[in-house]
């Protein structure tokens, strides 16, 4: 995966130097705000170097967003083996988190869609998932957008309900090889 372009964009394995972008990502509180939790710096870069390990170990992972047009960091897109306790494991999920600064311009989309492309025709996934918390509009347009087809609703059991009840509940989108949605993306 690492070096895939897209028109605007390239996904590239995390580097040292993108250290306090990927923090931020990680831990500003409107990119986080459907998540339970902000990343320290610590955490943000040991993540960091398990998303390379993951790309190294896996051919797949959570990759850099560069755009093209000055080499700026965008954000992280990528696929992902999920592992327990992830609710839809043991699968391959497409996932996004961009910067403030680069939403509503189509770059996750782009970058999701090369990378199902990838998965389907380079990797031969036969079935690629997504998920979002319910009330995440943005992502649930991205995953509409790319061709995936809403398959259900599931709780995330990693959530600490008590604190976070809006936050356990998710939508789930599908992605299968063959269907008409997934024959869509060679266009």
């Amino acid at each position: 995966m690492d070096g895939l372009t897209a028109d605007r964009l390239r996904l590239r394995r995390w580097r040292a130097e993108d250290g306090a972008v990927f923090h931020r990502l990680n831990s500003d509180p409107d990119v986080m705000h459907h998540f339970g939790f902000r990343r320290t710096r610590a955490e943000s870069d040991a993540m960091r170097e398990d998303l390379n390990r993951r790309l190294d170990a896996e051919g797949m992972s959570f990759l850099a967003v560069e755009r093209l047009l000055d080499a700026r960091v965008l954000g992280m897109v990528g696929l992902i083996r999920t592992h327990a306790p992830s609710p839809l494991a043991p699968e391959v999920e497409i996932g996004w988190r961009l910067l403030p600064e680069a939403w509503g311009q189509g770059y996750a989309t782009e970058a999701a869609r090369r990378c199902l492309r990838y998965g389907l025709d380079e990797l031969g996934l036969t079935r690629i998932v997504s998920w979002c918390v319910v009330d995440n509009l943005a992502s649930e347009a991205v995953m509409r957008r790319i061709g995936m087809v809403q398959a259900g609703f599931l709780d995330n059991p990693s959530v600490d309900a008590a604190r976070h009840p809006h936050l356990v509940r998710h939508k789930y989108y599908v992605l299968e090889a063959g269907s008409p949605e997934a024959l869509r993306q060679d266009g």
